[in-house]
């Protein structure tokens, strides 16, 4: 059996150089992933592995990193190396992650330590209500469109700031500030007699 020729017109992924490659994925050459994933993916994994010392994380923020290289994450060709530029995409987000467990330390603990002590359990009429009112806000976010819910979950649970939200999503700072506003002002009307 011999071997499968490439189709005419189209040049073998291995011989294609990164910028070829770049420009094949942004015109919807599916193969083009693939293989810039095969060329860059062990750097990436290992620079995310070294700052976040997470294989789970790592591989995660691998995943991340080149799913933002289909889209919005601005690659250009001119302005130096693809390897260099997935190596500093790839810290800045390892870092990132990094401070937002910093975060999340700090408010589990100021939590822990104004929680009162030796309170009782709650009671099961307590628990029917909490369940109750968590099933509401649960609708609540639903309700929301896809930006706004994404803005306010990086905001409350990553304790990320809008800044970092702008970054992190590729928007306008006040796109970010925008979907915040909506999203908190759509909740209070739909949660107010749970909130007033």
């Amino acid at each position: 059996m011999s071997a499968v020729e490439p189709s005419p017109g189209r040049v073998p992924s291995q011989s294609r150089t990164d910028a070829e490659l770049v420009a094949a994925l942004r015109a919807d050459d599916g193969s083009a992933l693939g293989a810039l994933y095969d060329r860059h993916g062990g750097l990436v994994y290992g620079v995310a592995l070294a700052i976040l010392r997470s294989p789970q994380e790592a591989e995660d923020l691998t995943q991340e990193v080149f799913v933002a290289l289909c889209g919005h994450l601005g690659y250009d060709a001119a302005r130096g190396e693809l390897a260099g530029f997935l190596v500093t995409a790839t810290r800045s987000r390892a870092i990132d992650r990094v401070r937002s467990r910093g975060r999340h330390l700090r408010l589990l603990r100021r939590w822990h330590e104004t929680a009162p002590a030796g309170a009782s359990p709650a009671t099961p009429l307590q628990n029917v209500s909490t369940k109750q009112r968590t099933e509401r806000v649960r609708v609540a976010l639903t309700e929301l469109s896809e930006r706004e819910r994404e803005v306010l979950e990086l905001a409350y649970f990553q304790d990320l700031t809008q800044s970092e939200i702008a970054d992190r999503l590729g928007a306008p700072l006040g796109s970010v500030k925008s979907w915040a506003r909506r999203g908190l002002l759509s909740l209070r009307d739909n949660l107010q007699d749970l909130v007033g």
